[in-house]
């Protein structure tokens, strides 16, 4: 019989992002209509793989945040929609080369694209998207938002780079780890968040309130994550259950768990995570392990206080549509977990 992880705290009553899916329809379309267009090439492959991933269903929460921004501040031109369907972009890109790197079956109940063309096809078609993203950003004008996001699009391959010398290694700290998701995950959210003001010529002191806003989202983000994986479901993590176990990652369940264990369980966690100890018996050792030691709580725990940080950053903000659908969404990140 497996293991039933309790994931402490269950969803919040309404949390939704339904409010930032009606503020941002219209020019979501337009960043679809975009998407669909930049897309495309004479190369057959590249449209093929690109939209593989691009139809699987995502919610594209990310290029919603830039447009949301965006609209805050009162922007009337289109810049926003092009910079959204760029952070989109980079996001697929980023997901095409995550799927190699980790040598992942499934995406979002799909078949990986590595795994229908392969790993070359996977990381070129990752590369076009980026170039693409970068002609958008041109395309804009705006030097500031093309330097946020190249910045981040580097931040986001130096945290790649972190994982690999964090992955199998027991020793990691918790500090280690939320500088790896910092610059893997939460990096892309900044930029996200940021580029709308910028593009609507906000101040900087409003638009520091929104880069701090998502990079705290994006920790929390990743942090329910990597909850997930060991008491999820595929449909809300976007790939199998248990994968980061497979794959010898150092999470922070397991580092929590590593760390608060007996001797003879840090044994265990050793046979599993640095020499491929990662059969189904084996997780469900690992998830007993993490009830015994809080660690699943104690990841979401963390999430939740990071969440209440990009809370407080939108607060002095006016009150508008746009920055109630924002606080709603950070409910919603944190209440995948049930």
């Amino acid at each position: 019989m497996g293991v039933v992880v309790n994931i402490e705290g269950g969803k919040r009553e309404n949390a939704s992002i339904e409010a930032m899916i009606a503020l941002t329809r219209a020019d979501m379309g337009r960043v679809n209509e975009l998407i669909l267009s930049r897309a495309g090439s004479d190369v057959e492959m590249i449209p093929e793989v690109a939209n593989h991933l691009i139809s699987s269903g995502g919610k594209r929460l990310r290029p919603m945040l830039t447009l949301a921004a965006a609209q805050m501040f009162g922007y009337k031109g289109d810049g926003h929609v092009k910079l959204a369907t760029s952070v989109e972009f980079m996001h697929t890109a980023t997901l095409l080369h995550d799927d190699v790197v980790d040598e992942s079956d499934l995406r979002r109940g799909k078949r990986t694209a590595r795994m229908i063309w392969g790993n070359q096809a996977s990381v070129l078609v990752g590369d076009f998207l980026l170039g693409q993203a970068f002609r958008m950003m041109v395309d804009v004008g705006s030097l500031e938002a093309l330097d946020i996001l190249s910045a981040a699009a580097s931040v986001i391959a130096e945290g790649e780079v972190m994982q690999l010398g964090v992955a199998k290694n027991l020793e990691t700290t918790e500090d280690d780890y939320l500088a790896v998701i910092k610059a893997k995950t939460a990096a892309l959210f900044s930029a996200a968040a940021e580029v709308g003001p910028i593009v609507a010529g906000a101040s900087r002191t409003d638009r520091a309130a929104l880069r701090s806003y998502g990079t705290n989202l994006g920790l929390a983000f990743q942090l329910i994550d990597d909850a997930l994986d060991y008491g999820g479901n595929a449909e809300d993590l976007g790939k199998n259950v248990g994968d980061d176990f497979r794959e010898g990652k150092v999470t922070l369940p397991v580092i929590l768990s590593y760390r608060r264990g007996t001797a003879e369980e840090r044994e265990f966690w050793k046979s599993a995570i640095e020499n491929d100890q990662t059969d189904d018996d084996s997780l469900e050792r690992a998830k007993k392990l993490m009830a015994k030691h809080g660690a699943i709580g104690d990841t979401i725990g963390r999430a939740r206080h990071f969440g209440e940080i990009a809370r407080d950053a939108l607060a002095p903000l006016p009150q508008t549509p746009q920055k109630q659908a924002m606080l709603d969404v950070i409910d919603f990140c944190i209440s995948r977990v049930n």
